[in-house]
């Protein structure tokens, strides 16, 4: 086997694979982040903007003055609802709040209900839709905790109590929250998404490398075993590695790592293994074919593991099939390791059953190959068959 270790090292392909893999790791660490640092603090919201189209200039003024200063978000006074709307389809704007000129009148009458407008461009990316929502039902408790401590003003008056004392009558329920295992910051929100993109896609490549190089000795006469052997002990090796390289990176560069830095390596180790093996499988299965196979699992595992979407929000069938591939439990253990939770055992545990599934099917599929034939000239001038 150390024969046939020397031959594929000596191949280009394999060293461009591995450089690949590792290259992978880097450019994906630095660029996501440092792009995603800080893109939820308060400074950067405020690169959000809101539109206040106020027409009623008794309640409304004093609301939009509320909101300008309470919203996380930039606020602009707009002077027309068509101005606004026209903002709002150049992105200019990504939500425009409508005070109607009724709004104080409906506030008299206590059969209506006073209304808020609220107008969305959706046609812009999904945090910030979910994020101009949240905002909305922000602002209308905002603006009903205002209706209703006026109306109880106004009546403490009338019956010549103090307007102070309706101030606590308000605001009877208030909220409180606890957030358990917190994440800081977007760009350790997308570590996950980021691990799982640059493993697979760098590992994918690698193994089409390293498929090369063994096609490569294979015709030069090396057995199927030993090449076997050979390829799976550089997989270990470049799994190893390749998670070294990643998981310092994500270290250095400011990544929450909340169980600590060796664990986050031998998980990521695991699971890049398991990418490995996997893609190696289709191209050991299918030939240079394989990588066709490879690239429709990329997509399906991007989709299913639960690092864009969460799983349980898919389909029966998508659902089943992400927890039959090792990226759901890639996906599941990082968050563990990252950020907290019940532990990565059982993620690793069902990546290691994957690990030894892939590998063991591999082989099953060279032992099964029909074994090369011709006879290789060794150096005795001897002719010896191939196993």
């Amino acid at each position: 086997m150390l024969h046939a270790l020397k031959a594929f090292w000596k191949r280009p392909t394999t060293i461009i694979g591995l450089v690949t893999a590792v290259m992978f790791q880097i450019i994906f660490a630095i660029v996501w982040m440092t792009a995603y640092d800080g893109a939820t603090e308060a400074d950067r919201l405020k690169q959000l903007k809101v539109g206040i189209v106020v027409s009623d200039q008794t309640a409304g003024r004093e609301i939009a003055d509320k909101l300008a200063k309470e919203l996380p978000v930039g606020t602009r006074l707009v002077a027309s609802g068509a101005e606004a709307e026209q903002l709002l389809n150049e992105r200019k704007l990504q939500m425009v709040i409508t005070i109607p000129g009724n709004f104080s009148d409906s506030l008299k009458e206590p059969q209506r209900a006073a209304v808020i407008q609220y107008s969305i461009n959706e046609s812009n990316p999904a945090l910030t839709a979910n994020l101009m929502n949240s905002i909305a039902a922000k602002t209308t408790a905002t603006a009903n905790k205002e209706a209703v401590a006026r109306g109880l003003k106004a009546a403490f008056v009338q019956g010549n109590l103090p307007a102070a004392a309706a101030e606590p009558l308000s605001e009877r329920i208030t909220s409180e929250f606890v957030n358990v295992n917190e994440i800081h910051g977007m760009n350790n929100q997308m570590a996950p998404m980021m691990l799982l993109l640059a493993s697979y896609v760098g590992t994918m490549i690698m193994s089409m490398n390293i498929a090369q190089s063994s096609m490569a000795l294979a015709a030069a006469g090396m057995g199927r075993w030993k090449l076997f052997a050979a390829r799976n002990t550089i997989n270990v090796f470049a799994a190893v590695f390749v998670s070294l390289i990643g998981s310092t990176l994500l270290m250095l560069l400011g990544g929450q790592v909340k169980h600590g830095f060796l664990l986050m390596w031998g998980f990521q180790s695991l699971f890049v293994l398991s990418f490995i093996l996997l893609s190696q499988f289709c191209l050991i299965l299918l030939g240079m074919g394989g990588m066709l196979m490879n690239i429709l699992l990329l997509s399906i595992q991007l989709v299913t593991s639960g690092a864009m979407l969460p799983r349980e929000l898919l389909s029966t069938f998508y659902h089943r099939l992400g927890g039959a591939l090792p990226a759901s439990y890639a996906v599941e253990g990082s968050m563990d390791i990252l950020f907290g939770g019940s532990g990565a055992g059982a993620a690793s545990l069902i990546l290691l059953l994957f690990i030894v599934l892939t590998a063991g099917l591999s082989g099953l599929v060279t032992g099964l190959r029909k074994g090369r034939t011709q006879p290789v000239v060794q150096k005795s001038g001897e002719p010896q068959p191939i196993s």
